[in-house]
């Protein structure tokens, strides 16, 4: 159960913080909603309790699993080449979870591909959404902006 203050991340959004968790009445029956401040977007969201899980509310993750997951990050070894569509579709599920670690796999990924040729208007939207969820995060995890938080997302070379 998520309180008024914690850190949490919603998938496809973003992080943010519980501003709020209330009782509202929808359809004639009360339920708890949680409602939640993403600062990155500059938007407030509202969720039942009951289908938090569902929509992959996670609280965020801990500074030091923060720390490791980028020590991967900047060593990452990339998959062999795969077809666009594969690549994408596989990149897109990643990004669903909602999941760190998954979310700097595609990041890293497109990355890489960007530099050795440049990718298609598709793919540089999801790395940019990619990156975007990512920085929402270690900003928040870290107490930082999101210009700090994307400046540690800076690969070597």
């Amino acid at each position: 159960m998520f309180q008024v203050g914690d850190k949490v991340f919603y998938p496809m959004h973003g992080a943010g913080i519980v501003t709020a968790v209330e009782e509202k009445e929808f359809r004639g029956e009360l339920e708890e909603y949680c409602s939640i401040t993403i600062p990155s977007s500059h938007m407030n969201v509202m969720l039942p309790i009951k289908k938090a899980s569902k929509a992959g509310l996670r609280s965020v993750i801990d500074r030091r699993t923060a720390k490791r997951m980028l020590e991967d990050y900047y060593d990452a070894e990339h998959e062999p080449q795969l077809p666009w569509k594969q690549r994408f579709s596989s990149n897109m599920e990643k990004i669903k979870t909602g999941e760190f670690e998954a979310g700097l796999e595609v990041l890293s990924d497109l990355q890489y591909r960007n530099k050795e040729k440049p990718l298609n208007a598709s793919e540089k939207q999801m790395l940019n959404n990619a990156k975007r969820l990512i920085v929402s995060e270690l900003s928040l995890i870290k107490n930082i902006t999101e210009s700090q938080a994307e400046g540690l997302l800076q690969l070597p070379g």
